[in-house]
């Protein structure tokens, strides 16, 4: 199934809220579809301790105090997508993430000739007061690793790790006041991506306020009837 539903399937854009499950549902998406997941995050860290050309200059850019400029990240975008693997689709995560972007992945799309169809976008929309109790209430784990949610998924010990019994951390990027400008910045900066999609009649609403299971179901169910199966 995921091999013939793979040959028309393209490039398949989530966006989303930080805390509104992309990393999750790309990964699962992948899956079923039979096509890698591609997160841009990955992609620079990957490139960075390889030490190729595009991720010597975005260690500069970082040890400089700079972000990575678009133009770095949609080379190493466009070094991805060339990648055999890719041939039938892929699942962009992170990516686009600016209107600029996104112009510049459908000129790329369309001059190189990677894929049949159009770039299909899932929005996963989760109602801001979910998005402040998923992130707020992560706790991880020093030792191992293991994400926890005070509200969500609780230690069985307040505080403590199932795991290995070690006391759990709040990520700065967790804070409350932290979280409030990062979702601020996506109002900015990323619902206008939305818009764009919108109006060219590729933007696929889910409700990313379901259960995982759901979301992903829907989130299927919203490529096929789009065209893209």
């Amino acid at each position: 199934m995921a091999k013939s539903a793979a040959k028309t399937t393209g490039a398949i854009i989530l966006v989303g809220a930080p805390g509104s499950g992309k990393g999750t549902q790309a990964k699962r998406i992948a899956q079923v579809l039979g096509v890698p997941h591609i997160s841009t995050g990955d992609l620079l860290r990957d490139n960075v301790s390889r030490g190729t050309e595009l991720g010597r200059k975005a260690k500069q850019a970082m040890n400089r105090g700079e972000l990575v400029s678009d133009q770095l990240v949609c080379d190493m975008v466009a070094e991805r997508l060339r990648q055999p693997d890719c041939s039938e689709g892929c699942i962009l995560d992170g990516f686009p993430r600016t209107v600029a972007q996104a112009e510049w992945l459908d000129r790329y799309l369309l001059e190189g000739k990677l894929f049949e169809a159009q770039p299909i976008v899932i929005q996963l929309g989760v109602e801001y007061n979910s998005l402040l109790q998923r992130l707020t209430g992560r706790r991880t784990c020093p030792t191992c690793g293991r994400i926890y949610n005070i509200y969500l998924q609780p230690p069985r010990v307040g505080g403590v790790c199932d795991v290995d019994g070690a006391g759990l951390e709040t990520r700065r990027d967790d804070r409350e006041e932290v979280i409030i400008e990062r979702l601020k910045a996506y109002e900015q900066q990323t619902l206008p991506l939305a818009d764009y999609y919108r109006r060219r009649g590729r933007l696929l609403d889910v409700n990313g306020d379901l259960a995982p299971d759901d979301v992903t179901a829907e989130a299927l169910k919203a490529i096929k009837n789009g065209n893209c199966l």
